[in-house]
């Protein structure tokens, strides 16, 4: 089954102290890239939950947040002004030298930044908050892992789609192939009609058409290019991480396309290219966000 790199994941998990929140989302990327907002109390525990993102999600950008709310203690929360006022002035001074306006909602903007909120909890973890936060991780994941299978149905289905339209195309190639040919000998003989006072060697003559005509078969073409496709297909069926390979294959696809264009020297034959090259484009694009 295909998986997408497109997706999100989030749970919650509730202890008698905390209710923690573990929100993940993801997109495509080369390789693996975790990015973490973690509240102070959980830093200690940052490598430990990057190495469970790392090991369920091989490659994607992965924005992982992770929220702390206290329940049934009573604490004092208060805003860390000297800190808001150096983040605005960072803020004031990034939009002078970028020449941007100022944000219209100071609050928004501020709240967003770290360590903004201070409160009065006790700075240790304990063994009940570490299970919670390795509990939340682990479910956001899943729903992460589920939410990326769905749309790597949904990409399933599109590309076999496209799969067949391509194919569909390709049959269309073949009546004009012998109209073509013909097309071609003949104009070659008009040609050659013209050309007044030169003794022509019938024997050779034909044997440099055949030449000639043998160079724009396409014949191999259309097998490599309806194998890829093949190819394509089983390579969807054989489940995830297939995303670079579908990629390698796609390009292969573009090469027997891109030569069958070249050597259609047919109207119609270049039309039925270049509707096999808008399938493939959207292939190309899509591909990329495939894991």
């Amino acid at each position: 089954m295909l998986q997408s790199m497109t997706g999100f994941g989030k749970a919650v998990v509730t202890i008698p102290t905390k209710k923690i929140t573990v929100e993940i989302k993801s997109l495509n990327s080369k390789q693996l890239d975790i990015n973490t907002r973690i509240p102070a109390v959980f830093r200690e525990k940052e490598l430990d939950l990057r190495n469970m993102v790392s090991s369920r999600l091989q490659r994607g950008k992965v924005d992982m947040q992770i929220y702390s709310e206290p329940i049934g203690v009573e604490t004092t929360v208060s805003l860390n002004l000297p800190l808001m006022a150096a983040y605005k002035a960072q803020v004031e001074e990034m939009a002078v030298a970028l020449g941007i306006p100022w944000p219209e909602d100071w609050y928004s903007v501020l709240m967003r930044f770290p360590e903004t909120v201070k409160s009065e909890l006790p700075d240790t973890l304990t063994d009940d908050d570490i299970a919670a936060l390795h509990q939340a991780v682990e479910e956001a994941l899943e729903a992460l892992v589920q939410f990326r299978s769905k749309e790597g149905e949904r990409l399933r289905e599109f590309f076999t789609v496209r799969i067949e339209r391509i194919r569909a195309l390709l049959a269309e190639v073949e009546p004009y192939e012998k109209e073509r040919v013909e097309k071609i000998r003949a104009r070659l003989e008009e040609n050659l009609a013209k050309i007044e006072g030169v003794a022509l060697d019938k024997n050779r003559l034909e044997q440099e058409m055949i030449f000639y005509i043998e160079k724009l078969d396409i014949n191999e073409e259309k097998q490599r290019l309806s194998q890829h496709l093949s190819y394509f297909m089983e390579t969807m069926a054989n489940g995830e991480g297939q995303g670079k390979k579908l990629g390698f294959i796609s390009q292969e696809m573009g090469r027997e396309i891109n030569t069958l264009g070249s050597k259609s020297n047919n109207a119609e034959m270049q039309r039925i290219v270049v509707k096999m090259k808008d399938e493939l484009e959207q292939i190309k694009e899509q591909v990329l966000n495939v894991l």
